[in-house]
Formats: C-alpha cells, structure tokens, sequence
C-alpha cells in the first residue's frame, strides 16, 4: 500500500498526463467530457464524453517511444470486450439515455523535446 507522502510511480503519471491530453484534445474537437477514470468492480474507463447524439466511450493507450510497440497494440480484443461492458454498466447507472455507443481509442505519444503526438480512432467498438 502506499502511503500519501509517497510519489506515484513515474508510470502512472505518464498514463495521467496522457489522459489529460486525451481529454483536452476531445474537447477542442466539440466532445464534452462527462466522466474520466470512472471505475466499477468490472475495471476502468479512462474517459466517458458526448459527441453530437452519441455517448463515446475512450481509452487511452500513453508512450514515451514506440520501444515497446504502438499505444494501439496494446488495445486486444479482449480489452475491448472488457470495455464494451464497463460501457453498458456506465449506462445502467446513469439517468440519461443515448441514441448511440461507441468506443474510441486515442494514442499518446509523448515526447521530450516536442509536443505530445495524439492518434484517434473512432468507433473501434460500436
């Protein structure tokens, strides 16, 4: 367990940034981010936004190389199943409807002397 006085592992703060990028990104795109880190026994969606009619579901993949493959590698199938559900548990605790679901992932890649490179791919799930 740590304790508070301790500091997150570099790692965590890299996916952390890369979420806030993320959602920056999304907003200057005409999303509204309605949840992030939204979490349930089933796991965690990094970002939950609307765009247009449709509630879209994100997950966000952060590097800082491609030493270790393309963000989007790591994105399986059974990662989106996984994400598919924690959608539909969202939903089910949730007041409002949406006409439509989707699931998009964006890739962050961060670099140390440029500004971070942002991927998106729409409805990799729908």
């Amino acid at each position: 367990m740590r304790r508070q006085s301790e500091r997150p592992a570099p790692r965590s703060l890299l996916g952390k940034r890369g979420e806030d990028i993320a959602a920056e990104y999304l907003l200057a795109r005409g999303y509204e981010v309605i949840d992030r880190n939204w979490r349930c026994s089933a796991g965690e969606i990094d970002i939950v936004a609307r765009h247009e009619y449709s509630l879209v579901v994100v997950e966000v993949k952060t590097r800082s190389s491609l030493s270790a493959g393309h963000p989007f590698e790591a994105i399986t199938a059974l990662k989106l199943t996984r994400l598919r559900a924690l959608a539909g548990l969202w939903c089910a605790a949730q007041s409002h409807t949406f006409s439509s679901v989707r699931i998009d992932a964006i890739a962050v890649l961060m670099h140390s002397s440029q500004p971070a490179t942002v991927e998106h791919l729409t409805g990799v799930w729908r």
